[in-house]
């Protein structure tokens, strides 16, 4: 970003949650300005992701097998595994599913993440935060990793909250009817 310049998150949109049994999924969708090669590579890369993911990874993506991510907000390390690896289509990591669709214009990435319900527009908030800075950073005006906090994250988690009618972390959930 130019000096003195400072990132503001556009409006919610693109999102989802849906129950499936007692699990819950957040789907995110976000068109790319670039081929899906090179989406590809930012979502499997180890140093690719340290610019933009909300975890890191301590191996590629883009090959099956088990790897270890560390989530940025919480420092919580988890075991995960690459199941499928489809260069450059579709990638399925632990609770995350990535398909990555050619447009015209570039990629439409379309993120499917199992997800405690209580988190879903927290969750969502920080992948629309993410994806920005992917943009960004394939386009070749890296900002860098954004970590939580700030009034942009705070107001898109409760439009998100809206947006997918789900409560706001640390709300109590609705009584069942």
């Amino acid at each position: 970003m130019a000096a003195g310049e400072q990132y503001v998150p556009g409006p919610a949109s693109g999102a989802q949650a849906l129950k499936d049994g007692e699990k819950w999924t957040l789907i995110l969708v976000r068109e790319l300005r670039h081929p899906p090669e090179k989406v590809w590579l930012a979502l499997t890369d180890p140093a690719h992701l340290r610019e933009w993911a909300p975890f890191d990874a301590d191996a590629n993506l883009a090959e099956a097998g088990p790897v270890k991510l560390t989530w940025v907000a919480t420092g919580r390390t988890a075991e995960a595994a690459v199941t499928r690896a489809e260069a450059p289509r579709r990638l399925e990591v632990g609770d995350m599913r990535w398909e990555l669709e050619p447009t015209v214009g570039g990629t439409r990435l379309r993120l499917w993440h199992r997800i405690d319900r209580r988190f879903i527009a927290w969750g969502a908030a920080g992948w629309h935060i993410g994806f920005d800075v992917l943009d960004r950073l394939l386009s070749g005006t890296p900002i860098g990793r954004m970590a939580a906090g700030g009034e942009g994250w705070q107001r898109l988690t409760a439009e998100y909250a809206r947006l997918l009618e789900v409560e706001k972390p640390g709300a109590q959930a609705p009584a069942q009817k």
